[in-house]
């Protein structure tokens, strides 16, 4: 077959897209275009690289073994551009000002604990700039790998590599189809799920990410069985636990972040718990100002006990009438307004 052009940026987010859905309905409604747009836009790729990316029949949609191989460098070609963009979007004016580029999730975004440190980390340093990038479950790792953010916010383990502060510690759950007949039990154990299938991570985040968050293997020994998904976004995930009948286990935030009436989640009383921390690159040398006084900043709210976890709303508490007073030492940030004093490619 002749390979007359080269793939464009948008086709290749398409391929990534539904090799997380492996459902061409789902994937074109996450990225905003009709079915049969998404099938031309997936037959144009396959035609520009000369390569059958999936495999399609009338009951389901599988990446072909050749399309599995090329998804880590369609990954790196969407990182670049995404990196060229940001780049374009956010120029320094000033070369020797100090700017901190953090990435988070959205989840994260939306932690008590990320909006308590950075209101706080920008209220002692006004100097410091804030650059925040919004980055994807595989992203959160190896962004901070290939340079694209000096620290991100994350939860834990992340693979050998790495500096940690621990923030906060919270229960996870078990995420079941609505129609499954245990998510009508309040509490599960890890055995009632055994031979459940699990939701597959992206092949690209670490083999320490993708066992703790599927508990593989298990208390008795038994492996965990993992679907065919390659996921890098939550509400991906959950769409495959809905329409697949698969499990995931998630931080107890995610029943408030993502509710859906299609998923349930369960208490898994044999479950252990998550932690929620900032990450950054093990360093020979001196570490950056920015990193130090961020590190400064998690370590003292932990130790003086700042850091509820959960989101940065009570669970009984109206969004508009929260207050949370500043402290003399600053160390009291609020947390109901936007992180404080930084830059953000949602802008």
């Amino acid at each position: 077959m002749l390979v007359t052009d080269d793939p464009a940026v948008h086709q290749l987010r398409s391929l990534l897209t539904l090799a997380e859905e492996l459902h061409f309905g789902r994937a074109a409604a996450r990225l905003y275009l009709t079915q049969p747009a998404l099938s031309q836009q997936i037959r144009t790729l396959e035609r520009r690289l000369g390569v059958q990316l999936f495999a399609r029949t009338s009951r389901k949609v599988q990446l072909t073994s050749l399309g599995h191989a090329l998804l880590p460098l369609v990954r790196n070609v969407v990182d670049a551009a995404d990196e060229l963009r940001n780049a374009a979007r956010h120029p320094s004016d000033d070369a020797d000002a100090l700017v901190l580029r953090v990435g988070l999730t959205d989840c994260a975004a939306a932690l008590a604990a990320t909006r308590r440190v950075i209101a706080t980390l920008t209220t002692l340093h006004p100097g410091l700039e804030v650059d925040f990038q919004v980055l994807d479950l595989v992203e959160q790792a190896t962004a901070l790998t290939v340079g694209r953010v000096d620290a991100a916010f994350v939860y834990l383990p992340v693979p050998d590599g790495f500096e940690t502060e621990p923030l906060t510690t919270e229960p996870r759950v078990v995420c079941l189809p609505a129609a499954d007949p245990l998510a009508r039990r309040p509490t599960l154990r890890l055995a009632d799920l055994s031979g459940r299938p699990t939701v597959s991570l992206a092949p690209e985040a670490s083999p320490v990410e993708r066992r703790f968050w599927a508990m593989d293997p298990r208390p008795d020994g038994t492996r965990v069985r993992y679907t065919d998904h390659q996921v890098t976004r939550v509400e991906s995930l959950l769409s495959a636990v809905s329409f697949d009948g698969a499990i995931a286990f998630l931080p107890a935030v995610a029943a408030e972040l993502f509710p859906r009436p299609d998923i349930r989640y369960r208490t898994v009383a044999d479950l252990a718990p998550c932690t929620f921390g900032v990450v950054w690159p093990e360093r020979d040398g001196e570490v950056c100002r920015g990193i130090t006084a961020l590190a400064d900043v998690c370590r003292r709210l932990r130790d003086q006990g700042g850091l509820p976890p959960g989101t940065m709303r009570e669970p009984d508490e109206d969004p508009s009438t929260a207050q949370h007073p500043a402290g003399d030492d600053g160390f009291g940030a609020g947390t109901t307004g936007g992180p404080g004093g930084g830059r953000s490619v949602w802008d």
